[in-house]
């Protein structure tokens, strides 16, 4: 997964799943600055309630 792609699909659509934010997390230390700002723009975006984490079950 790309973090950037990633940004990209989380803006347009407005969703987040949960797999997502596992991902982000576990590749945490390996981000650069900038990958850390977008994270940060994400986190800022889910908290002002732009953004929703979608936990639906599997099918």
């Amino acid at each position: 997964m790309n973090l950037g792609i990633l940004f990209l699909k989380v803006n347009t659509t407005g969703v987040i799943t949960l797999s997502e934010l596992d991902w982000i997390t576990n590749h945490q230390s390996q981000f650069s600055r900038l990958d850390m700002a977008i994270v940060l723009k994400i986190g800022r975006l889910m908290d002002e309630g732009i953004i929703e984490v979608d936990c639906r079950l599997p099918v």
